[in-house]
This record gives C-alpha cells, sequence and structure tokens, in this order.
C-alpha cells in the first residue's frame, strides 16, 4: 500500500472526515493528502507551514524544554506534545504526531457536528498504519 492510500483509508474510516494530510516537519512537506470536499489550494500549500508552526514554534519548543527542566529530564528529542485538536466553526482540525516518526503529523479535518471522541479513537487507531507506508 502507498502513503497516499493510507491516507485514504483513514479518511475513510475517520466519521465525518472530509479531509487527511500527512505532513513531514523537518522537510516541510506535505507527503500525503486527500480530500473529500474542495479546498482552497491556497489552505493546502500553508498546511506543513502551519502544522510545523503548531508543533515546533518557538514558544512551543520553549514549553516543552521547560516542562523538561521542570521534571529533571535530559534535553532529548521527545516531544510533550502529541496531539493538537482545534476547532473552528465548522470542522475539527485534529493533528497527531506519528509515534514511529516523531517528526511526522497526520492531520484531520472532520465536520463539528462529530463526536471527537471516536475521531481520536480512529485516528489513534489507524497512525500505525499510515506510519508503515513512510
Amino acid at each position: 500500500m502507498s502513503l497516499d492510500k493510507a491516507v485514504n483509508q483513514v479518511v475513510a474510516s475517520v466519521p465525518e472526515c472530509l479531509a487527511g494530510g500527512y505532513v513531514d516537519l523537518t522537510s516541510g512537506m506535505l507527503l500525503g493528502i486527500k480530500t473529500v470536499d474542495s479546498h482552497p489550494q491556497e489552505i493546502i500549500d500553508l498546511l506543513a507551514a502551519a502544522t510545523a508552526d503548531l508543533f515546533q514554534g518557538q514558544n512551543v519548543s520553549m514549553i516543552e524544554t521547560m516542562f523538561k527542566r521542570a521534571r529533571g529530564l535530559k534535553e532529548d528529542n521527545h516531544h510533550y506534545f502529541q496531539e493538537v485538536i482545534v476547532n473552528s466553526d465548522n470542522l475539527i482540525h485534529v493533528f497527531m504526531r506519528g509515534k514511529l516518526y516523531p517528526d511526522n503529523v497526520l492531520v484531520l479535518v472532520c465536520r463539528k457536528s462529530v463526536n471527537l471522541g471516536m475521531v481520536l479513537t480512529k485516528a489513534r487507531m489507524t497512525l500505525p498504519m499510515v506510519e508503515a507506508e513512510v
């Protein structure tokens, strides 16, 4: 299976999912995307950069460093922020850091009417399948 097919399967299996993508934070590239609705190309073009800002922005990095120091942990590549959920007027945006590849993020966009718990459960279940295709 290819990465695009894996992203397609995630979008199909997550309730009320309108779009899914897979972002490499290191390169800043959108590695795969599937949309079931039309989304402006400008938004798709900014997805990888916005995702990188959410997980690697200067303030986020400083907070993670402070957590490590406060807990007496060594400065390593572990990240505290694993998932980010953004609620907009009509949509829920879920950003989920990879477990096998922590510099990659699965992005899902669902209707706001969806049960958020089901979205997170399905996304967590399918993340290993997506990572297997990287």
